[in-house]
């Protein structure tokens, strides 16, 4: 799968990608924070994250949040926050080439901590059968050993 137009960002080639940044969860935070690896991944239990995973696009926080809220059995619609990375970064191997070729989500990750900045208050969530669709999706995917995170 290529696309001739996309250029892969990398740790070297980050510093070209401007944001605003988003990054969605379940958990409640404050400006100033900072997002680190080395805590429990939102979309698979019992794994530990070595990455903080962002986008320059609004809509895959708001996946991000309300798939995190979700499965947590929370019926909280979560969170999206402005982020501001500390360190390089690079495209998202869980989303580039996958469905689509490139990287067409905007979506990265970093092993570095990942400033909150400010936070989106008013942002639409899915419709309740397009999240639980994704969420059926996720599961199966889970089931059959698909969806496994490289990380």
């Amino acid at each position: 799968m290529s696309n001739p137009d996309w250029t892969p960002v990398t740790h070297e080639s980050c510093g070209n990608v401007k944001g605003p940044f988003y990054h969605g969860t379940k958990y409640r935070l404050d400006i100033g924070d900072l997002l680190v690896p080395g805590f429990a991944s939102n979309f698979e239990e019992g794994r530990i994250s070595n990455n903080v995973y962002f986008s320059a696009l609004m809509e895959p926080a708001v996946w991000g949040a309300e798939l995190a809220t979700s499965l947590a059995g929370s019926a909280d619609r979560g969170y999206i926050y402005i982020v501001e990375p500390t360190g390089p970064f690079e495209d998202d191997p869980n989303l580039t080439n996958k469905r689509f070729p490139g990287n067409p989500t905007q979506s990265y990750r970093t092993r570095h901590p990942v400033r909150i900045v400010g936070k989106v208050e008013d942002w639409a969530g899915h419709p309740p059968e397009v999240l639980q669709q994704m969420l059926n999706g996720l599961k199966e995917k889970m089931r059959q050993g698909l969806a496994a995170i490289e990380d």
